[in-house]
């Protein structure tokens, strides 16, 4: 429960969207990125892709970082 997995795009230093497991959608911090949000909230598919990122890449790799010496 403890562990987020975000995503974010960036353009110019400035972060667009960003999409975080806590909140289980995307974000978006600027105009076009608001739009994006919008758009690829609106996919179950993405958004099952970017939740299940969390349990493949976070929680298995959770051990390595921060494993018990």
């Amino acid at each position: 429960k403890d562990i987020q997995y975000v995503y974010s795009n960036y353009y110019n230093k400035l972060e667009i969207i960003r999409f975080d497991s806590n909140l289980g959608k995307y974000v978006g911090y600027t105009e076009f990125g608001v739009k994006q949000a919008n758009y690829w909230n609106n996919i179950p598919s993405e958004i099952a892709r970017r939740r299940a990122q969390r349990e493949t890449y976070c929680l298995h790799n959770v051990d390595i970082w921060y494993g018990n010496p």
